[in-house]
């Protein structure tokens, strides 16, 4: 059951609007259950075999003791980063019922709250004090997206000050809150200040930076704002935010990358790391001369209807064009996909090709219809990027 802010706000379109778009989906659905009759067009794609595997880029570390609460947990992108860092899971709480079903599937010895049960804007969370050194969530990202309305405050989806009531009433060693980078915009400079930096600043020293998701071997553009805070000043004077482990070098005729805030090498240094795989090779997909990062990958369950496709905007519709990838319609997965040939006959991704693309490892499920999958998958913190900040806080606390 969904609370009042997830739902999706209607579209405000004609009928005549609405029923070209109903007629598109109806025959999409008709097209597809065809293919997987074995009564549409002839496969042109073998199934791929992925050449990343995400959890080498997070080797399993001996548990240190420290104890990890994670709030608006969706499909565990930070709660698996925390998990491989060796942090000992307290709970995980989320909204949505699959998100509870993705995490207690993967983690049988879990304590999940979802649902309801999952919903923080009622938990007393004074009963944890003592039992929580790093709490860690991404709380919902539509207020500030600029993709959204960018309502911020007035938008009914905004929990960032439920996170904040969270770390207050709990007082962990340490917090770390992700979202868009955004939220760092003069457009948000006063809500940051008085819903984040004010209330926590009597308790908390403050560290804000963004990270670049290829940085660490994930194949995708995606930078994020990150909030750590630390309950000493001398904890956090020490702390230093992860530094690259991979590197993206623009070769020709690939797609520029984004730039990043956070740069800590000089561009010898950086290529000295190890290169981030592009898409195409990261998917196992034949060499064309041309690869490049994925456009970032959309969540299934932003916009006001849901959604299969993980397009995220007209120029990411180019670069999957180039890249012979076809990002509409994901399939359930890469039996299904190998089936339903694309209409312009590109490589169509399966729900186990997003999460890949996002650094979830193959033994991670994702539960839920293919929107719901889609949803968890692109709201998350790509896994590899979570366990290095793992790391970082780890280091600071020991």
């Amino acid at each position: 059951m969904k609370s009042p802010r997830e739902k999706s706000q209607g579209w405000n379109i004609t009928e005549a609007e609405r029923a070209v778009y109903r007629n598109r989906s109806q025959a999409s659905s008709a097209a597809k259950a065809k293919a997987l009759r074995g009564e549409g067009p002839k496969p042109i794609h073998p199934i791929n075999v992925p050449k990343l595997h995400p959890e080498d880029l997070m080797l399993q570390l001996p548990s240190h003791g420290l104890r990890s609460l994670s709030l608006f947990s969706g499909g565990g992108g930070l709660d698996l980063g925390f998990d491989r860092a060796g942090f000992t899971h307290v709970a995980s709480y989320d909204i949505l019922p699959d998100a509870g079903k993705t995490l207690t599937q993967n983690r049988r010895h879990w304590r999940v709250f979802s649902g309801e049960p999952g919903d923080v804007t009622h938990i007393d969370w004074r009963s944890y004090r003592g039992l929580v050194d790093v709490i860690h969530g991404g709380p919902p990202c539509q207020p500030f997206s600029v993709a959204g309305h960018q309502k911020g405050k007035a938008d009914r989806r905004d929990m960032f000050p439920e996170f904040v009531r969270a770390v207050l009433e709990i007082q962990p060693l340490a917090f770390v809150a992700e979202n868009v980078t955004a939220l760092l915009g003069k457009k948000f400079s006063s809500y940051v200040q008085e819903e984040i930096e004010k209330p926590l600043s009597p308790t908390y020293r403050l560290i804000k930076f963004i990270l670049s998701a290829p940085d660490f071997g994930i194949p995708q553009i995606r930078n994020r704002v990150f909030f750590v805070g630390f309950k000493t000043d001398k904890i956090a004077a020490k702390y230093q935010p992860p530094q690259p482990t991979h590197h993206w070098k623009k070769e020709e005729g690939s797609s520029i990358r984004q730039a990043i805030q956070l740069d800590l090498f000089s561009p010898g240094e950086r290529s000295q790391l190890p290169r981030c795989m592009g898409i195409r090779e990261a998917l196992g997909l034949p060499d064309l001369g041309f690869d490049a990062l994925a456009p970032t990958i959309r969540s299934g369950l932003t916009g006001p209807r849901h959604t299969t496709s993980v397009l995220s905007s007209v120029s990411a519709q180019k670069n999957w064009e180039k890249l012979q990838i076809w990002p509409n319609g994901v399939a359930a997965n890469r039996e299904q996909a190998h089936l339903f040939v694309a209409k312009n006959g590109h490589f169509r991704l399966s729900v186990a090709d997003c999460a890949m693309i996002q650094g979830f490892p193959e033994f991670w499920i994702i539960e839920g219809a293919v929107y719901m999958a889609l949803g968890q998958i692109g709201n998350a913190v790509p896994p590899p990027l979570a366990y290095r900040i793992a790391a970082s806080i780890y280091k600071a606390l020991s």
